[in-house]
């Protein structure tokens, strides 16, 4: 007998244990949601298999199949999935999709499509009557223009009849263009200060402009104002520029130097070029304003170079005193820079007492040449600077980094001449300049032969000039020449000699005045070996430093020994730096040769004979080797 039991059979209520702490406690895996569980199933759909039984056939198809109800019953029930739907959804989606891209790609091909517009007819232009429609607007319009500014030009000539003053904006606009101006509580405020160019000096440099009254325009006379130039009368002006009282008068800067309490030189250093304008209170606001930016200029000058005479360590400490500095150039020499700032009595009296001294425009040239430099530095600085940052650094310094500089360099590059000092080095520079036109010209005067001349560099630098020298004899000078380069440097002079040495010298003349009289020596001993060649001489042999004979007290003596052609004469050339130049003639057979008991053989006789001195000022010719020449062509004919 058996027992029908109903057994239910349901899910555990328990879910998956997640985690066992260490105490013991179960962790359970929370519950799945209902769209999480959806989510479960729908990825277990696998939409990639396909089959006959998903496609639904026809009616004809359905009877002439021979297959079993079973089977179509089967198939029927397969159809009902419940997703099969959404599959046959999406695989017609996926089917379309693909077909789209197909056509898209064989349209992008230009091999099996060309999707190009169609063009239009062309639109018949005619280019002629457009060029004629444009010149006659832009006639019309240039009509309209020429007509409202020939108006214009019209009623300002008109206006400028009736007006014998100009207008106070035209002026105000021609005094913005060379001035800096800004607007302070109703009062236009201008700056004559050199702040652009980095300019440390404390006097501000304003001016303040007004309108002038209308009492002074009527009470005036009528005269033309020439800006920049002095007027005789009253200047019509509708503008009123007042300067402050110290930026008033005529200022310069004086550059005097002096030798044992006698003045050599003065220069006179100021902005303006014909020197200081008048004084005139009814001058041009033009004038007025640079006379007061040269007062400023000088000033502000001044006072930079009396805080750098104060800071600078030199052997021979500079001096101060009021508006003088006192700077020591050589021994016994002195450059004095002063600041003149007077009325016009004064000035006149100081020209009256600067008119006795030499003004030189060499040296002035230099000074405003270093004051343009200076200025130049300070506003064009080099690139690449920072964008925000302080600007000054060079451009070596900018690129030490990358360049690798070592600390020796680093010091080099820190290391800067202040303004003072490069006077100084120009002013010594321009005595060694003086010093060595003086010792040349004296020399070639004093010295007739041979003739010196001295060619001087046009371009030169302020601290460096370059002089050549040449040495010849007049007749002569293709026979040879004797070539001398100096460089005259602040304090000390480099000569380039003829063999290639260079020898330096210190600011002393006198070295100088040794060096070319040892060169006028050897040239008179290589122009005579030159001489004998060409005369069929032989060259025996020569020195430069001959070391018989008296010490000589400037340099050393130079001698040569010159032979005949057959042998029989012989000349001895010394040329001395004080005595002068001596020549000997020495005759072989011997004449005072005579046999004795002791000498018998007369090869003896075929001795050169004792040297005979000849008296070169009592002999024709025009110069030493004019001389020589005559003599070399005696003894050669007498032998």
């Amino acid at each position: 007998m058996s027992y029908s039991v109903n057994i239910s059979v349901e899910a555990p209520i328990e879910n998956q244990i997640q985690e066992i702490t260490y105490d013991g406690t179960e962790i359970y895996q929370p519950p799945l949601t209902l769209s999480e569980s959806l989510t479960k199933y729908a990825q277990k759909i696998d939409f990639s298999k396909t089959s006959d039984i998903d496609f639904k056939k026809e009616p004809g198809e359905a009877i002439e199949d021979n297959k079993s109800d079973s089977d179509s019953k089967d198939a029927f029930q397969s159809s009902l999935w419940p997703w099969d739907s959404a599959r046959n959804k999406l695989r017609n989606a996926f089917q379309e999709v693909c077909v789209l891209a197909d056509v898209l790609a064989i349209a992008k091909d230009k091999r099996y499509m060309v999707l190009d517009p169609v063009q239009q007819e062309p639109i018949e232009t005619k280019p002629m009557v457009q060029i004629y429609a444009r010149k006659k607007a832009l006639a019309g319009a240039a009509s309209v223009l020429l007509t409202g500014a020939e108006r214009l030009k019209t009623s300002q000539n008109e206006a400028a009849r009736n007006r014998t003053v100009p207008d106070f904006h035209i002026e105000l606009l021609r005094l913005r263009q060379n001035w800096r101006l800004k607007k302070v509580s109703n009062t236009i405020i201008g700056d004559l200060s050199y702040r652009t160019a980095g300019s440390k000096y404390t006097q501000t440099g304003t001016f303040e402009v007004t309108k002038a009254e209308d009492d002074d325009k009527t009470n005036s006379p009528p005269s033309s104002p020439i800006p920049g130039g002095a007027t005789t009368a009253k200047t019509n002006s509708a503008l009123r520029v007042s300067i402050p009282s110290e930026l008033q008068g005529v200022a310069y800067i004086e550059v005097l130097c002096q030798k044992d309490q006698e003045d050599l030189c003065s220069v006179n250093v100021n902005l303006l070029g014909s020197g200081p304008p008048a004084s005139n209170p009814d001058m041009h606001w033009q004038q007025k304003l640079e006379a007061a930016q040269n007062v400023l200029f000088c000033k502000e000058l001044f006072n930079q170079l009396a805080k750098e005479a104060v800071q600078l360590q030199a052997p021979i400490p500079h001096m101060v005193v009021g508006n003088q500095i006192m700077a020591t150039v050589f021994p016994g020499i002195q450059l004095i820079i002063g600041l003149c700032h007077s009325t016009v009595g004064d000035k006149k009296q100081q020209n009256n007492n600067s008119s006795k001294t030499d003004h030189d425009h060499v040296l002035e040239h230099s000074l405003h040449q270093l004051l343009r430099e200076v200025h130049h530095k300070n506003t064009h600085h080099p690139f690449p600077h920072p964008a925000t940052g302080p600007l000054g650094p060079s451009k070596k310094r900018m690129l030490a980094g990358p360049m690798a500089a070592d600390r020796y360099e680093l010091l080099e590059m820190t290391k800067s001449e202040t303004l003072l000092e490069q006077i100084i080095k120009q002013a010594q520079h321009f005595f060694m300049r003086l010093r060595t036109e003086y010792v040349l010209d004296t020399i070639a005067k004093e010295v007739k032969d041979p003739l010196i001349s001295s060619h001087w560099n046009t371009l030169n630098s302020p601290t460096q000039s370059c002089v050549k020298i040449n040495i010849s004899t007049h007749g002569y000078d293709a026979l040879c020449r004797t070539p001398l380069v100096i460089h005259v440097g602040e304090k000390s002079l480099k000569c380039i000699c003829r063999d290639g040495k260079v020898m330096h010298m210190s600011y002393e003349p006198q070295e100088l005045r040794d060096l070319i009289f040892c060169h006028i020596n050897q040239h008179q001993i290589l122009a005579v070996q030159a001489l004998a060649k060409t005369m069929g001489w032989q060259f025996l042999a020569n020195s430069n430093h001959l070391g018989t004979g008296a010490v000589e007290p400037l340099g050393n003596a130079s001698s040569c020994l010159l032979a005949s052609p057959t042998g029989d004469r012989i000349i001895a050339v010394r040329c001395e730096p004080q005595t002068g130049i001596q020549v000997c003639v020495a005759h072989s057979p011997r004449s005072d040769f005579f046999p004795s008991r002791l000498v018998t053989e007369r090869k003896w006789e075929h001795l050169g004979g004792q040297f005979r001195d000849v008296r070169l000022e009592k002999m024709e010719g025009r110069n030493f080797l004019h001389k020589m020449e005559l003599l070399m062509a005696s003894l050669t004919s007498s032998s």
